[in-house]
């Protein structure tokens, strides 16, 4: 059972590194950078802001061409995805 949880998870971690190192959903693609003024923290017409329960302002999304919504803490590192419908 040990041995089959163990590869189990080489599997999974292999197609989690697969979707952090696609270009689409990099933080190094200008489209999600922080750096890119649409996603940035101080601008206070960004409509793609993701906030916490308490309102204060976590990160960004932003959507590839092939449709997965990448969020990214404020300072640019992704921290979840939404797949593709």
């Amino acid at each position: 059972m040990k041995l089959a949880i163990f590869i189990m998870s080489f599997m999974f971690a292999g197609s989690a590194v697969a979707q952090a190192n696609n270009w689409e959903n990099s933080p190094n693609n200008w489209n999600n950078s922080a750096n890119n003024w649409q996603n940035s923290q101080n601008n206070w017409n960004a409509t793609n802001g993701v906030y916490n329960n308490q309102g204060s302002r976590i990160g960004y999304e932003t959507q590839s061409p092939s449709g997965v919504t990448n969020v990214f803490d404020n300072n640019g590192n992704r921290i979840g995805y939404t797949p593709a419908k």
